[in-house]
């Protein structure tokens, strides 16, 4: 695997978290400003890279809707994705101003996503996953294994089941594996 090497400034990482909150807020109607992104203050920002934003109250998870693959400006995919987690996430019910006002959210920026030539080379916490087989695929970010204390074969076992696979269904040859790195903040 290509070592991800996309780091953000302090700076840029503020940016992407009020851009997270401007968004949700105008959402429910209670931002000011436009309802649009703000254009970023740097090119990094403008970067096609695929990213999630992950929404939690209580530490409970509250949305979560990201895009695998960076098809537009990164800055505009964290607008995007904010709202999604935010309103669109079919789990779960639109977020309302109350739970707004405790919400805490996290940003996953991916790195390209490849095949994984081994399961073996899976590191916990390194590594996100993508099982696909049967025209089903699921998705687990690389922090999710560490938030539950899972190993390595947990890890594969529960992207296969998220995929609606069975859990070993990793050691099948008709099921690719597919991994990522991710900035996480």
């Amino acid at each position: 695997m290509s070592d991800f090497r996309f780091e953000l400034t302090d700076g840029e990482k503020q940016y992407l978290k009020d851009l997270v909150v401007r968004s949700i807020s105008s959402g429910l109607g209670i931002g000011d400003g436009p309802n649009r992104p703000p254009e970023p203050p740097t090119d990094k920002l403008r970067e096609h890279l695929g990213a999630f934003v992950t929404l939690k109250i209580d530490g409970n998870l509250r949305g979560c809707i990201g895009n695998v693959q960076g098809s537009d400006a990164l800055y505009r995919t964290i607008w995007d994705m904010a709202r999604s987690a935010a309103f669109r996430d079919p789990r779960f019910p639109p977020l309302d101003e109350e739970e707004f006002r405790r919400i805490e959210y996290e940003i996953s920026i991916l790195s390209p996503i490849e095949p994984c030539p081994d399961p073996e080379l899976v590191e916990v916490g390194r590594h996100g996953l993508i099982m696909s087989a049967h025209g089903r695929s699921g998705l687990l970010l690389p922090q999710v294994p560490v938030e539950w204390r899972w190993d390595r074969e947990t890890f594969l076992g529960q992207t296969c089941y998220k995929a609606g696979l069975p859990r070993d269904a990793w050691k099948d040859p008709d099921t690719t594996i597919f991994w990522f790195e991710a900035e996480v903040f």
